[in-house]
């Protein structure tokens, strides 16, 4: 299967995945990219704007899994931070909606967008949950439980031994928050494994 990756980070959806697809990943931050291309080796790592390749090559795959920046539409940010912390309220980021439209009407194959449940009504109706994110997607996929760590208060050694990642030797200016964005792998094989099913 060939599938592209946007917004890949590390990649801790793409972690159980294994070597038989030929994947493509997109994510912005050089630093973040290098870690997940040492960790995956054979895939083809794109450091860009996911949104805009999204656009320019959808055609060219057969799965996409997109996880859009969350923070904008976090429910913790709205109702703790801005109200509580002084943190400066912005616009939610209308490319998660953006991509999920334009993946429903112009996509053929499978894809999965992904984000956290957000401080408003979703403007779309999410396909499913699992994990305490919110998925749109065209798979048929069950409820699952999954067990983690309790986000908010994990560290760095935690969240590391639980998504099987040493970050110790990078330079990152938020190992916490690189791994605290990670969709742990377990969810990613599972979503993925789903799709096979289909496919």
């Amino acid at each position: 299967m060939k599938i592209l990756n946007l917004y890949a980070g590390i990649g801790g959806n793409r972690k159980l995945w294994g070597d038989e697809h030929e994947i493509t990943a997109v994510e912005m931050d050089e630093n973040i990219a290098t870690v997940y291309q040492d960790h995956f080796p054979n895939d083809k790592v794109v450091v860009g704007d996911a949104h805009q390749y999204l656009l320019e090559h959808h055609k060219e795959f057969d799965f996409i899994w997109a996880s859009p920046p969350c923070q904008s539409h976090s429910s913790f940010r709205q109702n703790i931070g801005v109200r509580y912390r002084g943190v400066q309220p912005v616009y939610p980021d209308m490319k998660l909606y953006q991509e999920i439209i334009f993946l429903q009407n112009n996509f053929e194959g499978q894809y999965v967008v992904e984000n956290v449940r957000p401080y408003y009504p979703p403007l779309i109706k999410p396909s499913f949950e699992l994990d305490r994110h919110l998925f749109w997607s065209n798979i048929e996929v069950e409820p699952k439980k999954f067990d983690r760590p309790k986000i908010r208060s994990a560290q760095i050694p935690e969240l590391q031994r639980f998504l099987g990642y040493d970050l110790s030797g990078y330079k990152l200016p938020n190992k916490r928050q690189v791994l605290r964005n990670c969709v742990q792998p377990l969810v990613g094989q599972y979503i993925l494994d789903c799709a096979a099913v289909i496919a």
